[in-house]
């Protein structure tokens, strides 16, 4: 089979290789995906940058989620059938022709579903999900400020919050993306790069603050997004994007200091709270939890309730585009490559 190695740190035009490959085993709990589609995260850029700590050494095979039909299956999977059309976490391995994925997060889709739905869903979506629903608990009435909120996740956040009835603000870096997120719903966009947030929301909401933010950036907006959390209100920390914006090894080690030094007593003597979510570690000791969320998203979007925005299409020819396309913070939604 043919897949798509990262075999080289740096710019996403030197970083690529097209090789010739075994198709890989299913164990008893996997089945065995032939690719129609992969998505683009940016942990996947992270990964390319040499950031990401998390991924395999080079040369490396990434991807996390995948969108085909079932070509085989392990001895002890159930309730999947060879010629189904899936949707699948795939913990890296998704750049290929065929993917493994265990049976738990691997969901059977309708052949009407389109593939970038179908992708958004296997990891933004569920990402937001698990964000929203297990971690953050957002209720009806919470102020809810969506960091990157047009991006993949953070589209899927603003549409889960405004189903739950919450009041949202949303950052991004463009009059377009402003646009884009009026479409989608924000109450209250706001361009970081023109305003600053914490003046903005501040002045909105008055002496209130907060119930809950999301945030992928990391440094200094974590920093000053605390600060802005009302009594019981809680920052949920999912990725340090910021770290990408600066090459330098004195640079990195800026933006990990910016991020702040925090005690338990200040969360329990200002009813705050900060939790960070890494979702790689959760599908590895708890894939059963993501397997639940995933199924939900996939529910939700069948019913029209969240509606998943594919931002950008490309081949697998096309993946330095790709790649380039989402570093840049210029797309929005959810990047798909197909073979």
């Amino acid at each position: 089979m043919k897949a798509v190695y990262l075999v080289k740190y740096g710019k996403s035009n030197t970083a690529f290789e097209i090789r010739e490959v075994d198709t890989p085993e299913v164990s008893d709990d996997q089945v065995l995906i032939k690719v129609e589609a992969f998505g683009i995260n940016f942990a996947d850029v992270m990964a390319r940058l040499g950031l990401y700590k998390g991924a395999p050494p080079l040369p490396a095979l990434l991807g996390y989620e995948v969108v085909g039909h079932v070509e085989k299956f392990g001895s002890n999977v159930q309730n999947i059938k060879v010629g189904d059309r899936v949707s699948a976490m795939t913990h890296f391995g998704g750049y290929a022709e065929y993917a493994v994925a265990q049976k738990e997060v691997a969901c059977v889709i309708p052949e009407s579903m389109s593939a970038g739905t179908a992708v958004a869903l296997a990891t933004q979506y569920t990402t937001a999900y698990f964000l929203s629903h297990n971690m953050a608990n957002i209720q009806e009435g919470d102020k809810v400020l969506v960091h990157a909120a047009a991006g993949g996740v953070g589209t899927a956040l603003v549409q889960m919050a405004l189903h739950k009835k919450c009041l949202v603000f949303g950052t991004c870096s463009s009059s377009d993306k402003i646009d884009y997120l009026r479409k989608n719903g924000v109450h209250h966009p706001i361009n970081y790069l023109e305003k600053d947030f914490v003046s903005e929301i501040r002045t909105i909401l008055g002496t209130g603050g907060l119930d809950v933010i999301f945030d992928p950036v990391g440094g200094l907006s974590v920093r000053k997004g605390y600060k802005l959390l009302g009594a019981g209100g809680r920052l949920v920390s999912y990725g340090v994007s910021s770290m990408n914006r600066t090459k330098s090894i004195l640079g990195k080690i800026r933006v990990l200091a910016q991020f702040g030094i925090y005690h338990p007593l200040q969360f329990l003597s200002n009813s705050r709270g900060m939790i960070g979510v890494n979702m790689l570690k959760i599908g590895e000791d708890n894939p059963e939890k993501v397997a639940i969320a995933m199924k939900a998203v996939i529910k939700l979007a069948q019913n029209g309730i969240i509606k998943p925005f594919v931002g950008g299409e490309f081949k697998v020819a096309q993946m330095a585009e790709a790649h380039e396309y989402l570093e840049s913070r210029k797309s929005m939604g959810k990047i798909v490559v197909k073979w």
